[in-house]
């Protein structure tokens, strides 16, 4: 039965990576091209097991979840899964710089635990512009019986997955940025697949939870329920205090959770889904009905917000809840962030220039090159000197006017390092960064250039611990974190011609000890690939 999760419990044996007490969850996933009309123009989509959007993972905290993919496509393909920590696992975190593609006509099994996390999260192709193509869906990971959750359990949850979408194919897309050109202004917005036929069921006095994830390539959209509040109570993985809000700002790559009470006339409502900081505006709408309702919605649709300065207002009304309890390796509340010392701060500035005549983004100087041989395969066979350089960039920019060097991007952390990372954008345009393997705190966020008198206006008590994190045209984000999640991390611009064109690094997060403590040992169904193939297998951690 393709496509469907079964729970089983599995006696571990000679599986040291988990518990036998977590619950297993098993999917078969067929990766075909498939014929799809969203915007009215017939175009080439990447569909699992038939669906577009792909099916919808429903996991619980410390679930085992095992994916089979059977990649039917003419091309390599990859899954990557946007915000799960992969605990000690980044083998299975399924981008270039981690894994090995998946060659057309064979399957790879996925094999990961939802370790300490709870939330709202989505998951992706990961190789060349395969995002553009679909392939995405939605991935939950809901709290443990015994762990009270900070609201009562809503009637229904609701994924509503929102982006911008080409019609252009994600062949002829890749082809336009490897001329050196933009792929321009996207076509349309899609809300769970569509432009405008979805609907979600509420009964009158009832409350419902509404996942929404930004899954497109390049735009902030904003997100609203015709004539309702949304109550935020959960965002990249963490709880929030909760606010109402008419309408949330809802960067690329991000998720929130907001509960919607139907205490509206019994009828139809809009929800909208619109474009954000462009001269045009696109829209998708989709039908929330109420039960028995045979009452059209109103034309008019609620009005968005205007400016940059409304949505920074609003990143700082979102904190973190405190009083909540929560699945995470450092329990939420007793990880006071803002006593720790910074052991180190990383200032990353994007540019964008000419490398051989053809445009590339970079970060510090460098635009990074995908590899033949994965990263984190080169590392762990002993290799890395015949693949890449670590710490390529320095820890300052280089000067604005510095020429773009292209090649492989790595920075080294030192594992268990306390860590300040600045993310300066000094375009014109927004930018979203996300980090794998792990959360951070958003602890600030200013105009202009970020000097170290800014972090007097951090909030270093209750920012959000989350993956995903805008940075505004001319402006600067601080996050903070504790590198303690042995691997190799991807830091990406999430949006998807910036990435493609080389905004994006990783970082290599080594433990001394080579323990299994710290890093479970390479998998034996691990694909291999370029220098790696004929190298014999490096002894298993202890």
């Amino acid at each position: 039965m393709a496509g469907v999760a079964f729970v089983v419990f599995v006696s571990l044996l000679g599986l040291s990576a988990v518990r036998a007490e977590d619950p297993y969850l098993f999917f078969t996933w067929n990766v075909t091209y498939g014929t799809i009309s969203p915007l009215g123009v017939p175009q080439q989509a990447i569909l699992i097991n038939g669906q577009f959007p792909g099916p919808n993972i429903n996991s619980t905290t410390n679930n085992n979840v095992v994916v089979n993919v059977f990649n039917n496509l003419d091309e390599p393909f990859l899954l990557t899964w946007n915000g799960i920590q992969q605990r000690k696992n980044s083998w299975q975190d399924g981008m270039p710089g981690t894994n090995c593609p998946i060659p057309p006509g064979t399957n790879y099994t996925y094999h990961f635990q939802v370790k300490d996390q709870i939330g709202s999260f989505f998951y992706f192709p990961s190789i060349g512009m395969h995002r553009a193509a679909g392939g995405f869906g939605g991935l939950r990971i809901n709290s443990r019986l015994l762990i009270p959750v900070p609201f009562d359990d809503p009637a229904d949850d609701y994924t509503v997955l929102i982006g911008d979408w080409y019609t252009k194919s994600h062949k002829a897309l890749a082809g336009i940025l490897d001329a050196g050109r933009s792929i321009g202004n996207p076509a349309g917005i899609l809300m769970n697949g569509s432009p405008g036929k979805n609907a979600a069921a509420m009964e009158s006095g009832k409350t419902y939870r509404y996942r929404i994830c930004n899954v497109g390539l390049k735009l902030s959209l904003n997100f609203r329920i015709q004539n309702h509040l949304m109550k935020l109570v959960e965002m990249d993985g963490s709880h929030t205090v909760q606010n109402d809000y008419e309408s949330l700002d809802v960067h690329v790559g991000q998720c929130f959770s907001v509960l919607v009470t139907a205490n509206q006339e019994p009828k139809d409502y809009y929800m909208v889904a619109s474009t954000r900081f462009t001269k045009y505006m696109l829209t998708a709408t989709g039908i929330v009905r109420y039960a028995g309702s045979n009452v059209p919605p109103s034309t008019e649709l609620p009005a968005g917000p205007v400016g940059w300065a409304w949505s920074l207002n609003q990143w700082r009304s979102l904190r973190w809840n405190l009083t909540a309890s929560a699945a995470r390796p450092n329990p939420q509340g007793s990880y006071h962030y803002g006593g720790i010392n910074i052991t180190r701060t990383i200032k990353l500035a994007s540019s964008v220039g000419l490398v051989d005549g053809k445009r590339r983004f970079a970060l510090n100087g460098v635009s990074h090159v995908e590899t033949q041989t994965p990263l984190k395969l080169a590392e762990y066979y002993g290799i890395a000197d015949k693949v890449f350089k670590y710490d390529s960039i320095s820890d300052e920019p280089p000067a604005a006017s510095a020429a773009i060097t292209a090649a492989p991007n790595v920075l080294n952390a030192t594992f268990r390092d306390y860590i300040e990372i600045i993310l300066e954008n000094p375009e014109r345009s927004i930018q979203s960064y996300h980090l794998d393997g792990y959360s951070f705190f958003a602890v600030g966020m200013g105009h202009g250039t970020w000097t170290p008198a800014s972090r007097k206006t951090y909030n270093l008590l209750d920012a959000v611990s989350r993956h995903t994190i805008q940075v505004y045209p001319r402006s600067w984000s601080a996050i903070m974190l504790t590198f303690d999640n042995a691997g190799m991390w991807s830091l990406r611009s999430e949006l998807w011609e910036r990435h493609y064109l080389g905004q994006q690094l990783y970082i290599s997060v080594l433990s001394p000890a080579r323990s299994l403590r710290d890093e479970y040992s390479i998998p034996d169904n691990t694909l291999l690939c370029g220098d790696v193939t004929t190298l014999p297998k490096p002894p298993p951690y202890v």
